[in-house]
């Protein structure tokens, strides 16, 4: 019996996604584990403050639409059920701590660009997934 049945892999859908995914799909088979896929996309307001005299419900359709997209393809490319992709809307901490006791994940698997001075003080998707998050917590290193 392994210790982990059930890894949530949180990926930003970037060029880097690939780095976490490897090293994911690798744990998941020595494992014998399931994988899966999840990508929060933030609602557009947030980056305006939420202050913007328009409506963005357009382009938030928009977004969400390409990264069901995108997770898809590397869902086909990882093995990864559809089933196990979600795309989910929100900030990135609280919706990965939701899905995790949703899924009933054992480990949850981030990427880390291990930044240091200000932008640490800032905090990042990982740590902010660490703290409150109640299984284990693997943060690849972004290279």
């Amino acid at each position: 019996m392994s210790a982990y049945n059930k890894m949530l892999v949180a990926i930003d859908l970037t060029e880097e996604a690939p780095q976490v995914l490897e090293k994911a799909k690798a744990m998941s088979v020595a494992h014998g584990a399931n994988l899966v896929l999840v990508h929060v996309v933030e609602p557009v307001g947030y980056a305006y403050g939420g202050d913007i005299p328009m409506d963005l419900t357009e382009l938030q359709t928009q977004l969400d639409k390409a990264a069901r997209e995108q997770l898809a393809a590397y869902g086909e490319q990882y093995g990864v059920e559809k089933t196990n992709q979600i795309v989910t809307v929100g900030r990135p901490e609280s919706e990965i701590h939701r899905l995790v006791k949703e899924q009933a994940a054992d480990l949850v698997i981030v990427g880390s660009h291990g930044r240091k001075g200000f932008q640490l003080l800032l905090g990042s998707t990982a740590n902010g997934v660490l703290h409150g998050t109640e299984c284990d917590v693997l943060a690849i290193r972004i290279r």
